[in-house]
């Protein structure tokens, strides 16, 4: 099939996820360049995007969703892990939970322990702030008027209620805002939500954006390879309706893909382990082994328990009078489940002693189901999802064939390390012994799942391997970093190569102790300086 050259523009972004939307925002804001953003998938019109509760509906749509599966997992009895991405404007901020949760300054003290200069707690808190309008205004912690809107929930939920109560019966302080001054504790979430609308990247960046000349967007355009001039990226070929084509970038090509696709990309163009792109006859431009390693992802484990009373999501959704109250609810007040989707609080602390900051995190929900995103049970129910949060187990994403229309292997490798699978089983304890709180007493009514029968350290480690799947967190395949295996800079550009960069959830050297929509709107907000920095200076 023939090529068709397309355009010339200043930059092109290939992703319009958490980062990608941001990115070409930011690039295009002051009319000086021209920039062209490629999404694989369509326009972010369906009203199941914008409803919070529609994340449901989402989870495993043919079009809104990659629907992308894991490899056979050893440390998972063998199973394949379905692994969501969101594949439309927004990515995955149009499908996630909308939880804005930045993670600890800790995390980022760390990325600049490794060598990544700027990227420190306070380098970075800027460009959080910046990129939010929170519903409280700004503070020390928080931004107003930015692009990004955060919201609270609301209205108390009994059940939550009764469960920070609990927590606090056992030695959890609350904590109203797990985003400022310490992430410790157990409260409500904020969400990426405003007025009880879903607040993606698309909506927060794009669509104010989309009247600018300079920005060009082309949707249902999926990336096929990165175009070379010698060592040098000069544009990108797509394919677009049936059709190939390609750009030019007269600046720069900056991958914002994600931690699946931007190291799927970079592999189908000749950059990542040198015999492994031999083996697939794909011709090298750049040995970078690291491409594809260095794979984290938060894996959730999920207790189950049936509810005492009827005021659980459950109770809202089993019949049509609930579901009209609930709707009307949404409609004139923009409030209640709907306007919240699953999880409505959390909470961080520590299971292991050796750990100086949290190490588990908890979503609850007041709503349960087989399966993150399946149809809720028929009686009354609420979900503790707990996860880790610094695993220590690496994995990793390849390509396996030249066509890129074939999902590259993905293998988190989960419970490989033995301080994962210890707070695995602790994490579980710690659930338990919350659920049998006084102040729980009145309304957890039976444990589901795992059930009391599971009750041995080697029974809780078997449960995590039969029913633990991913929290949708999956970072670092194109890690920043200085050593052998890092694929980009403190500046985000490749390794080895000119005029591309990476900015999205991959470069993660290791994954933040929290959700990752909002760091990744970070990343791109400080990519996007860089760049317009070094662009002013040219």
């Amino acid at each position: 099939m023939s090529t068709q050259t397309d355009s010339t523009h200043d930059y092109i972004v290939i992703g319009a996820g958490s980062a990608g939307a941001t990115l070409a925002a930011r690039l295009s804001e002051n009319g000086r360049y021209s920039v062209l953003l490629l999404e694989a998938g369509p326009q972010d019109r369906s009203p199941w995007i914008h409803l919070p509760i529609g994340y449901g509906k989402t989870m495993f749509h043919p079009l809104l969703n990659w629907r992308l599966y894991s490899e056979p997992e050893p440390g998972m009895a063998g199973r394949r892990i379905y692994w969501p991405r969101g594949r439309c404007l927004g990515g995955s901020s149009s499908i996630n939970g909308l939880i804005y949760i930045r993670g600890q300054a800790a995390d980022y003290e760390h990325w600049a322990a490794l060598g990544n200069a700027g990227w420190g707690w306070h380098k970075v808190l800027p460009y959080f702030v910046r990129s939010e309008d929170n519903q409280r205004g700004a503070s020390d912690y928080h931004g107003a008027g930015g692009p990004l809107a955060v919201s609270d929930i609301g209205a108390p939920h009994e059940l939550m209620e009764a469960i920070i109560a609990g927590a606090e019966s056992i030695g959890v302080a609350r904590n109203d805002d797990f985003n400022g001054a310490q992430q410790e504790g157990v409260g409500y979430f904020q969400l990426t939500t405003r007025r009880g609308i879903r607040c993606s990247s698309a909506t927060a960046y794009l669509r104010p954006a989309r009247a600018r000349r300079n920005l060009r967007v082309e949707t249902d355009a999926q990336a096929t390879r990165l175009l070379f001039s010698g060592a040098r990226a000069s544009g990108v070929e797509y394919r677009q309706r049936g059709k190939l084509r390609s750009a030019t970038a007269a600046r720069e090509v900056i991958l914002a893909a994600g931690a699946v696709h931007s190291p799927q990309l970079l592999e189908l163009s000749g950059i990542g382990d040198a015999s492994r792109l031999a083996a697939l006859d794909i011709p090298l431009v750049q040995h970078l082994p690291g491409v594809g390693e260095n794979l984290q992802d938060h894996l959730q484990l999920r207790l189950i328990y049936k509810v005492a009373k009827p005021i659980t999501t459950n109770d809202d959704l089993r019949n049509l009078a609930g579901k009209a109250r609930i709707g009307l609810q949404w409609l004139f007040k923009r409030s209640g489940p709907l306007a919240i989707g699953i999880n409505q609080g959390g909470l961080f602390t520590r299971v292991l002693e050796e750990s100086a900051t949290p190490d588990i995190q908890f979503h609850f929900g007041t709503i349960s189901a087989e399966m993150a995103g399946a149809d809720p049970h028929p009686w009354s129910g609420c979900t503790f999802s707990v996860c880790q949060l610094r695993p220590e187990s690496r994995g990793s994403i390849h390509v396996h064939s030249r066509d890129p229309a074939l999902a590259p292997q993905i293998r988190p490798n989960y419970l490989a390390a033995e301080t994962d699978r210890r707070i695995a089983v602790a994490a579980l304890r710690y659930a338990r012994r919350l659920a049998a709180t006084v102040a729980l007493a009145p309304y957890l009514s039976a444990e589901y799942r795992p059930g009391p029968e599971v009750a041995s350290d080697e029974q809780l480690l078997q449960f995590a391997r039969d029913y633990g799947a991913t929290i949708f967190h999956p970072v670092g395949t194109c890690a920043m970093g200085n050593g052998e295996q890092a694929v980009v800079d403190q500046c985000l550009r490749v390794r080895g190569v000119s005029g591309l960069r990476v900015a999205d959830a991959s470069i993660m050297p290791t994954l933040v102790s929290g959700n990752t929509n909002a760091p990744a709107i970070m990343i791109a907000e400080k990519a996007a300086a860089m760049i317009l920095e070094d662009a002013a200076g040219a």
